[in-house]
């Protein structure tokens, strides 16, 4: 499936774009476009998308994805998210290719152009929601990492209460207060998105050091026998375990979402033509490393395998330096969505600067009002991610409502309206089925989660 050029006006065969004037444009805009600020600058290279993108797609949700195959089965698990990356490439390609009929620069203008102003406010609200729920999830596994959890019923050390057990200044508040204080406030400061290619490159390299460490810890238990092969299909036993399996639905949307920067990416690309490739890259290396990751995550617990599966690697593993490559694994993971973290807030920062200052100035050329924006998500997602239990409870929340918007319904919904009259026969059929799997499998996992707390509650 191809995407296209978003950028209207485009000389075919050149790196460069145009620039057309529009007669009938005012001097002053009367509203402010969430895309201002990128007319300075249209450099950014193929690699550096690359990693942008990729560093928006694999952040936190490969945390959950052993979780998945537990409740999956490893044959049904790495089959929904093959189907995942396919249908996330259907509705980007969706995105682009309307955005580029009504000559629109960014996922809220072509929201306004498909459904007007109440369209935008949609999804920016939708983008708020996704985007702090992911940040708060970050925040949580970092706290998991460095100090520890006991989400499930059982505590989980943290690296720190490892090396020097359990003191005041290692705890779960104070370590996250530090980390906030004195990374997450300096990385979102970078007003264009192309400065953090390098800190995504490093991101990158970072879950691929994660990989490799946990590819060699399995392999290693394989050669000596100290594995089960885990279960390939689901374990279905009665009612409640078949309503469990919609569950994983919120975390495999989640794991693929990154609609919302992939205009931000490709107003920045030098040859803006190249956005389809980079898409395409960034979904077929970032769903190899998730089907690696979940295989081989699950292959090393089982049915011990937690919601977030750095917390499993507390333990002996039963190889040589077990607790070296325990500490090695969930560091490298934790320094990895320190870097991420700047690339989501970037998209979350400009969505809420539009929702709330949609007549204002664009937000690069207003220290107060970007200031201002930037600390206050910095304490919102600091408080949620000390009130929140596990990010499994934040993956479900956000993957059944703002992210599964964001994914598939609103672009379906663009394509469904079909103001330009570009859609064919195919791209509507496909739009159904898009709307119609998000709004059953979240009906199904509401009921499901209805049924679970009434139980407990017996």
């Amino acid at each position: 499936m191809t995407v296209g050029d978003i950028t209207p006006n485009k000389e075919k065969g050149s790196g460069r774009s145009k620039h057309v004037a529009d007669e009938k444009a005012p001097l002053i805009p009367k509203e402010q476009d969430e895309d201002a600020g990128h007319d300075e600058f249209n450099g950014a290279s193929f690699i550096g998308a690359v990693f942008n993108l990729s560093t928006t797609i694999v952040g936190a949700g490969i945390m959950a994805l052993p979780a998945t195959m537990k409740v999956l089965g490893l044959i049904l698990g790495v089959a929904l998210i093959i189907f995942m990356a396919f249908l996330t490439d259907a509705s980007i390609e969706f995105l682009i290719r309307f955005s580029k009929a009504g000559k629109t620069t960014s996922y809220g203008g072509l929201m306004g152009d498909a459904f007007g102003k109440y369209g935008k406010i949609m999804l920016q609200i939708c983008v708020l929601v996704n985007n702090i729920g992911v940040l708060i999830v970050y925040m949580i596994i970092i706290g998991d990492v460095l100090s520890g959890t006991s989400s499930s019923g059982v505590h989980h050390a943290g690296v720190l209460e490892g090396w020097f057990g359990q003191h005041w200044w290692n705890g779960r508040t104070f370590v996250l207060l530090i980390s906030t204080i004195g990374i997450f406030s300096p990385l979102p400061c970078f007003k264009r998105i192309d400065s953090l290619r390098f800190s995504s490159a490093l991101s990158v390299a970072l879950a691929v050091a994660f990989l490799v460490i946990i590819l060699a810890i399995a392999i290693f238990k394989l050669i000596s026998g100290t594995v089960v092969m885990p279960r390939l299909l689901p374990d279905v036993t009665d009612l409640t375990s078949f309503w469990k399996l919609f569950t994983v639905f919120p975390v495999l949307v989640t794991a693929f979402i990154c609609h919302y920067n992939v205009h931000n990416i490709a107003n920045e690309l030098k040859d803006k033509n190249q956005i389809g490739a980079v898409v395409r890259t960034s979904l077929a290396s970032c769903s190899i490393v998730y089907i690696l990751t979940s295989f081989f995550g699950f292959l090393l617990f089982g049915d011990a395998t937690l919601g977030d599966v750095l917390a499993n690697f507390d333990t002996d593993l039963g190889i040589p330096y077990s607790y070296l490559l325990n500490d090695a694994v969930r560091v490298s993971y934790a320094a990895h969505l320190m870097l991420v973290f700047p690339i989501v807030f970037y998209p979350l920062r400009i969505n809420i600067d539009g929702l709330f200052f949609p007549s204002a100035s664009p937000l690069p050329q207003s220290t107060t009002r970007f200031a201002f924006i930037t600390s206050g998500l910095l304490i919102l997602i600091f408080l949620g991610a000390n009130f929140i239990p596990s990010i499994w409870v934040a993956f479900q929340f956000t993957g059944a409502t703002a992210a599964v918007c964001l994914g598939f319904i609103f672009p379906a919904a663009v394509t469904l309206r079909d103001r330009h009259v570009i859609s064919r026969k195919e791209d509507r059929m496909l739009a159904i089925v898009m709307i119609v799997l998000s709004v059953f499998s979240n009906m199904v996992l509401v009921y499901g989660n209805a049924i679970s707390l009434l139980k407990k509650n017996q």
